[in-house]
């Protein structure tokens, strides 16, 4: 090829795709721009992020019931006479009075409860988990006794196994009236407004009483028992076909 033709020939196709390449660079730069400047959320964005007062008592029920079913196989090994720790009762019971007790049953008398009462709504109920929540307390405390002496004295432990086992038994069907029942009730008897101000005091306090990962600490409380007990994993629970 001359080199006229071959210079003329690297010209045009130089001149191509530089063509090619221009558009490309606007169209990354165009991106960039659009990436780095997303719009705003929008207020109902911001508030499907956002955990109800439902939502956080129930969840704060899931962490109970993971201390009963730490409850549940304390009592098995007990029973059997295996070796066990009565300190990890003694753990479990000090979860409950700091959270579920001094927290969790404190936000329900102040804040829903009373609403309840207030509107003339499920009396007889709010009655007796008000009842519950006094017999609660004085369970854990026997429990917490009960616990003591058995990991001091290594004495018979059957006022132990009495005691978490009236304790089971109330707060199973406690946790379920209350969010199959009474929470859907309390939602209807307040305004919008008044539902989403009360989601964020809930969480004030909690962050107030425990910290920013209040909750999460807590969990992180009861999986570690649960994985002293070899119980840390749901599959443990899936019955043999």
């Amino acid at each position: 090829m001359p080199d006229r033709t071959r210079r003329n020939f690297l010209f045009q196709a130089g001149t191509t795709i530089s063509g090619l390449l221009i558009p490309t660079s606007l169209t990354l730069a165009q991106t960039t721009r659009t990436t780095n400047h997303k719009p705003k959320q929008t207020k109902k964005e911001e508030d499907e992020g956002e955990v109800t007062p439902n939502e956080d008592l129930m969840r704060e029920h899931g962490l109970l019931r993971r201390v009963l079913l730490v409850y549940d196989e304390s009592v098995r090994r007990l029973n059997a006479k295996h070796d066990f720790d009565p300190a990890i009762v003694t753990s479990c019971a000090d979860i409950v009075r700091q959270f579920v007790e001094d927290y969790h049953e404190q936000l329900e008398q102040q804040y829903i409860f009373p609403r309840l009462q207030k509107a003339g709504k499920l009396p007889m109920l709010v009655s007796t988990l008000l009842d519950q929540h006094r017999i609660g307390r004085v369970l854990t405390d026997k429990i917490k006794q009960s616990a003591h002496d058995a990991l001091k004295n290594k004495t018979d432990a059957r006022d132990l196994t009495d005691s978490i086992r009236k304790f089971q038994s109330m707060y199973r069907p406690h946790a379920a009236w209350e969010d199959t029942v009474l929470f859907p009730e309390f939602k209807k008897v307040v305004s919008a407004h008044e539902y989403d101000s009360l989601g964020e005091d809930f969480e004030r306090i909690e962050h107030e009483k425990f910290g920013q990962d209040g909750f999460e600490m807590m969990l992180d409380k009861v999986h570690q028992l649960e994985m002293k007990l070899g119980i840390g994993d749901p599959s443990h629970y899936t019955p043999q076909p």
